[in-house]
């Protein structure tokens, strides 16, 4: 079938309201004068359930397992992840416009504004991918379109010991972080695998517990039996509505968590968590950071910008938090849990990360906090 034809019978079903089924096609076509066979009328009918329901062209890379990310950059620039890096795929979008209907099909179908007013957005579609966009002149050649997949369930320590996230013996460690109910944070850079390595680490907590998250954008889904999902909204055309990570921390507060889970520290509400883990919450959550031993700093800055004073910053972080568990993703794009760090005073009484366990392809290293982290463990003479 033709551009031209596929563009008349998406015209006629528009008109008509008629759904994209194989019925409503093969009667746009006979309005074309085109009678076809059943085996192109399935396939036309596909076609246009995608462009107009789903996805487009990107239907089929988002429906591959093994995929994380996909990137539009140009009509036939269209990159994805499949876990070893950025690769560019066969797809190809007709035209720029093609690339900027589908980004606005999308935000519309997430309930977001995409246009010449608003031209960005940040959303989660119904299936749960996390879609970004930028329309021109703000992308200067084309509409960039960013789909990060969540998948519908987490992954095991098992699973991600075998694909190498995780070394050997590993899993022991993490195990006992959970059963210690420390309070902790998954550290590391963008597309590291914080948000994969902690529903996974949430997975393991008692079936008696009681996990609360707090999103910007609902990406955690533990396999676990008592899990209640908080998202934060953002403000409706006449900027009413907003409702903010922070005042998600608060409600969470309220709801009798076991576990208060804040799935990304990026803002503001860095100071409610502290507050919380001050307060008897066990608690956990992810942060940007180049290295472990960064983590301080980073929530100094956060915690500064919500008027909390450096001083009280690190007096609530050094009772409040314990380990940071570090991601990195190495040049070949696997990712991995390079180090555990636990967290001390300095006599300037400022917070500090040490070392504790360390990535080699044998297993964890010991390292100078080891001592510091068994005991949190509570495992004296057991490891």
């Amino acid at each position: 079938m033709t551009a031209a034809l596929l563009d008349a019978v998406r015209q006629r079903l528009v008109e008509s309201g008629a759904d994209p089924t194989p019925a409503g096609v093969a009667a746009a076509l006979r309005a074309q004068g085109r009678l076809l066979g059943d085996a192109e009328v399935l396939g036309a009918a596909e076609e246009l359930r995608c462009e107009l329901v789903g996805t487009g062209p990107l239907e089929a890379l988002l429906a591959d397992p093994a995929v994380t990310d996909v990137l539009v950059s140009a009509p036939d620039r269209v990159w994805v992840d499949r876990g070893a890096g950025l690769e560019l795929s066969a797809v190809v979008f007709r035209d720029a416009a093609a690339v900027r209907g589908l980004a606005r099909r999308l935000a519309g179908a997430a309930g977001r504004r995409l246009d010449d007013a608003r031209p960005w957005v940040d959303a989660r579609l119904p299936d749960g991918t996390r879609m970004h966009a930028v329309l021109p002149p703000v992308a200067v050649d084309c509409t960039c379109l960013s789909l990060r997949v969540v998948r519908p369930r987490a992954f095991s320590l098992a699973e991600l010991s075998a694909a190498g996230t995780v070394p050997p013996g590993g899993e022991r460690y993490l195990r006992a972080l959970v059963d210690a109910r420390v309070s902790y944070l998954v550290s590391g850079g963008t597309g590291s695998g914080k948000t994969t390595l902690l529903a996974s680490l949430l997975g393991l907590a008692g079936e008696r517990e009681r996990i609360v998250l707090a999103e910007d954008s609902a990406e955690l889904r533990p396999a676990h039996p008592h899990v209640v999902r908080l998202e934060a909204r953002p403000p409706n055309q006449e900027g009413a509505g907003l409702v903010t990570l922070r005042d998600l921390v608060r409600q969470a507060l309220r709801m009798r968590p076991d576990r208060l889970v804040v799935g990304e520290v990026r803002g503001v509400e860095a100071v409610d968590l502290l507050a919380a883990l001050n307060t008897g919450h066990d608690g956990c959550g992810t942060v940007h950071a180049n290295t472990a031993a960064d983590v301080p700093a980073r929530l100094e800055a956060l915690g500064m910008a919500a008027g909390l004073d450096r001083a009280a910053l690190h007096s609530q972080l050094a009772a409040g938090l314990a380990v940071v568990v570090h991601m990195v993703r190495g040049r070949d794009g696997r990712r991995r849990v390079a180090e555990l760090h636990v967290l001390e005073r300095d006599r300037y009484g400022l917070v500090a990360t040490v070392p504790a366990l360390s990535w080699t392809v044998e297993g964890f290293r010991r390292e100078r906090g080891w001592e510091r982290l068994r005991s949190l463990f509570g495992g004296e003479g057991t490891w």
